[in-house]
């Protein structure tokens, strides 16, 4: 086995294992705090947790890919680069208390400075974090990382959850963030200690400069296209209306996270030792993007049909509103299962100006469609058909991107890879299609197991008859 395919696998193995522990963790805290905590706390929350992220890409600056990107860097420019983000977080961090006050002003929320104020110790230590989680994937620790995630998520979680149970309310709410930047830098810093240094180190930024640019404006576009629908749905709308709607999109995101997140951290670090050969990096990739898209498209067959039993089951009967848009979401499930791999492709391809080109196109048409949702049709369900429909068209520019630039080679390869996981997905909906109205009248839970069992049916059926099975064989061997 080579080191890249063996570095690959175990990267996958170990973060799998953190991730799909963390699953049933996850739900059952968000369906404990779910029922504790009101959609409008929810609301105030997500607002603040919108805002913190864009302030993070200014103290981040597209730094960590550049250091697991660059081969050539000394323990010296780590140390300077280090300083850099301390000395830039704190200021970042200063500045975003300060804009506590004009937050909770526009917003109409005087709940939300003590909350800004408070979210603003997160800032800084997800800043301080950055070179030593850097160096983590850079050196392929994805067993510590494992361990690290799995551990700091237990402990934030049940943090949460006794301060929601003792009256907390939103507070419980940003608890869990707080704790866990502070523990997981204190994790990773053991690991990989760092000096602080009086110096901005702006000779070792220059180093990683060229990579990190584009990262950095890809960062900031990507921003506004995941999240100014929070934003504005917040200010135009109300707190219980975003509330609705970031429970149905955390729901949507939970697959995307458990699933592609545990192939991606590893993918640029493993496949950043292909930079020098496209062609084997787009083979390789292929055979994940199959992969993922058999997991993918059907799965968003079953989300909609299965929207109102999961949402009632996890969070409860106060959230049913967010019902529809969570359906309507789930469509893009399959789609973006796929594409969020696409990032770390264009990374460990030095190709971070296409990344940004595909950032900057997906924006522009994310917004545009956000405009229309909220200020034409003005409701959260035509809010979410229309992110649904910019998400598939960025879908399409991101792929032709990549293959006629970066890859520079023909999309049919991509197409080959789509088709036979598009005819499962069309089978499911079709299976789904005609059972849910006959048991539409049994208990939520029964409904769910009934669709589960059919969509794991169907699709274990189908890989061993057309013995796609051998995938999995294909993809450990030829990596």
């Amino acid at each position: 086995m080579t080191s890249i395919k063996k570095d690959l696998l175990s990267g996958v193995f170990y973060t799998a294992i953190a991730k799909y522990s963390g699953i049933l963790i996850s739900l059952v805290i968000a369906g404990i705090l779910a029922r504790l905590i009101a959609p409008e706390e929810f609301g105030i929350v997500a607002v603040v947790t919108v805002i913190i992220s864009f302030f993070s890409i200014f103290s981040d600056l597209g730094v960590a890919p550049a250091i697991i990107q660059n081969k050539t860097l000394q323990q010296e420019d780590l140390t300077r680069i280090f300083s850099f983000t301390i000395w830039s977080g704190s200021i970042l961090t200063i500045l975003f208390f300060l804009c506590s006050w004009p937050i909770s002003i526009f917003y109409k929320q005087p709940s939300m400075v003590a909350i800004t104020q408070l979210l603003s110790i997160n800032l800084f230590f997800a800043s301080a974090n950055i070179v030593p989680n850097a160096l983590l994937y850079k050196t392929k620790s994805f067993k510590f990382i494992a361990w690290r995630s799995l551990g700091v998520q237990i402990a934030g979680g049940t943090i949460a959850i006794i301060a929601a149970l003792c009256g907390a309310g939103l507070y419980a709410l940003i608890i869990n963030p707080i704790f866990s930047s502070i523990l997981l830098f204190i994790i990773s810093y053991r690991k990989y200690p760092q000096r602080l240094e009086m110096t901005w180190g702006i000779t070792s930024m220059k180093k990683i400069f060229k990579f990190s640019a584009y990262q950095f404006m890809f960062n900031i576009i990507n921003y506004f296209s995941r999240n100014l629908d929070k934003l504005l749905i917040g200010r135009y709308m109300d707190m219980s209306a975003l509330g609705y709607y970031e429970k149905s999109y955390r729901l949507m995101m939970l697959p995307l996270q458990n699933i592609t997140h545990v192939i991606t951290p590893v993918m640029h670090p493993v496949f950043s030792d292909y930079q020098h050969d496209l062609n084997r990096l787009a083979t390789s990739y292929e055979k994940i993007i199959r992969l993922l898209a058999f997991i993918g498209l059907p799965l968003s067959a079953f989300l909609w049909f299965s929207a109102q039993e999961i949402t009632l089951i996890v969070f409860g009967e106060q959230w049913l509103p967010s019902v529809p848009v969570f359906q309507i979401l789930s469509i893009s499930v399959g789609i973006q299962i796929i594409m969020s791999t696409s990032g770390s492709i264009f990374q460990a391809s030095n190709d971070t100006r296409s990344l940004f080109f595909c950032g900057l196109f997906s924006s522009i048409i994310n917004v545009t469609g956000i405009c229309i949702g909220l200020f034409v049709f003005k409701t959260l369900e035509a809010i979410s058909w229309c992110i649904t429909i910019t998400f598939s068209i960025s879908f399409l520019q991101c792929y032709m991107q990549m293959y006629y630039i970066t890859f520079q080679r023909t999309i049919i390869h991509f197409g080959k890879q789509l088709f036979s996981p598009l005819l499962l997905a069309g089978i499911v909906f079709l299976a789904l299609y005609i059972i849910t109205p006959v048991i539409d009248n049994t208990p939520q839970l029964i409904n769910l197991l009934i669709k589960g069992g059919i969509f794991i049916t169907i699709g274990v059926s189908y890989i061993l008859a057309t013995k796609e099975y051998n995938l999995l064989k294909l993809l450990k061997s030829k990596i």
